[in-house]
C-alpha cells in the first residue's frame, strides 16, 4: 500500500490544532482574564477543534477531548447551556468510539461539570461518582494525575 504525502495546508492545520489548544489551556490557567481573554479563549478552543478534524493525524479521541475542551471553557465561563452541550458531545463520541480509561474519565467528568454549571445537583452527583470510580481505575500514573489535577479544578459552583 502506497502512502499518502502529507501536504503543507495538513501539516498546518496539525499545527494549528495544538497551538490553539495550548493558547486555551494557558488562558484557562490564568487567574483573571479580561472579556477579550475570555472570547480569545472560546475561539482559540473552536479553532483547536476545527484544526483537529483536518489534520491527517486526527482521531476519534482528538474530537473528544477537544469536545471535553470546549466544555470545559463554557463551564470555566458559567455558560451553562454551552457547557451541557458539548460535555454531551463529548460524551457521545466517547461512547460511540469505546474509549475507556483517561478519556472515559474525563467524558464522565465534563458531565459533571456541566450538570454544576447548570445547578442540576442530582445529576452532578450522578456523573462525580462515575468520575471518581474511573479516575481511580486510569492506568498510567502520570495520566491519573494530570486527569485529578483538572478534575480538582474549579469552578465547580459548589456542588462538588
Amino acid at each position: 500500500m502506497e502512502k499518502k504525502e502529507i501536504s503543507m495546508e495538513e501539516k498546518m492545520h496539525h499545527y494549528m490544532g495544538i497551538e490553539m489548544n495550548i493558547q486555551t489551556w494557558n488562558l484557562l490557567g490564568k487567574e483573571k482574564r479580561t472579556d477579550e481573554e475570555n472570547a480569545k479563549m472560546i475561539y482559540c478552543a473552536l479553532a483547536s477543534r476545527y484544526h483537529w478534524l483536518l489534520s491527517p493525524y486526527f482521531q476519534s479521541v482528538n474530537e473528544q477531548r477537544a469536545e471535553w475542551l470546549l466544555s470545559r471553557v463554557f463551564a470555566v465561563l458559567n455558560k451553562p447551556e454551552k457547557a451541557l452541550h458539548h460535555a454531551k458531545n463529548c460524551m457521545n463520541i466517547t461512547k460511540e468510539n469505546d474509549l475507556v480509561d483517561f478519556d472515559l474519565a474525563y467524558a464522565y467528568e465534563a458531565m459533571a461539570r456541566a450538570f454544576a454549571v447548570n445547578g442540576n445537583k442530582i445529576e452532578c452527583e450522578k456523573y462525580l461518582k462515575l468520575v471518581k470510580e474511573t479516575g481511580k481505575k486510569i492506568k498510567g500514573e502520570e495520566d491519573k494525575k494530570i486527569f485529578f489535577s483538572d478534575f480538582d479544578a474549579a469552578p465547580w459552583y459548589d456542588l462538588k
